[in-house]
């Protein structure tokens, strides 16, 4: 059924043209606060794995350089231990992975925790070890 009380288009008025797709919005930067606080908790979502790194790092690189930094050592960090994760996961039929899993892990949990108090005082931190596969 149709509507009785809907208006017909004007046959004399030109027939509008098609909308365009808006287009997309760039993401506006961080305000240096927002930055540092990102930053910092790229490293501290190294506690729960390299995700974490990852996920801030890929969303707010564009928009802070500290966050940028940050996430890019917090996630190199987490690459090296999940190669250590793989080794000891290896080495466990020779008794010695069991052990450096648990190595691996508080390694993990301290050196995250004090990147992420010095990179919450807008301070750079640089692990004393970790692969630099991201540059």
């Amino acid at each position: 059924m149709t509507d009785p009380n809907a208006q017909s288009p004007d046959p004399n008025l030109p027939p509008t043209p098609p909308q365009q797709p808006a287009q997309p919005v760039a993401a506006a930067p961080l305000t240096p606060e927002q930055d540092i606080q990102w930053g910092s908790f790229a490293h501290l979502g190294g506690i729960l794995g390299f995700l974490p790194a990852l996920i801030i790092w890929l969303v707010f690189k564009d928009r802070g350089s500290f966050t940028n930094t940050e996430g890019k050592e917090a996630l190199n960090f987490q690459i090296t231990l999940l190669f250590g994760y793989v080794i000891s996961y290896i080495l466990v039929f020779l008794l010695i992975g069991a052990i450096l899993i648990w190595v691996v892990w508080i390694l993990g949990v301290v050196f995250s925790i004090i990147a992420f108090l010095q990179a919450k005082d807008g301070k750079h931190y640089r692990y004393p070890f970790a692969i630099r596969l991201i540059k």
